[in-house]
């Protein structure tokens, strides 16, 4: 589920960046495509697994389908 355009389905590309203050900004976009949409719960806390291990859950729920959001506390 992202902020701008709601449910997106497809070959998608998940990027979660460090922003510096102890949370992590996710967003996903069709895979080769330049355009990004912020996943619902972004910002988020990065928790004590770090970066990789929040970037790990975001792609399980992304998996899983069901308007998926970031997991987690939101920042």
């Amino acid at each position: 589920m992202t902020v701008e355009v709601g449910v997106i389905t497809g070959e998608l590309t998940v990027i979660t960046t460090d922003r510096g203050d102890g949370t992590a900004g996710v967003s996903v976009q069709y895979t080769g495509a330049e355009d990004r949409y912020l996943l619902e719960g972004s910002p988020a806390r990065i928790p004590p697994g770090g970066l990789d291990a929040l970037h790990r859950a975001v792609l399980d729920a992304v998996r899983a389908g069901g308007a998926a959001r970031v997991p987690g506390p939101t920042g």
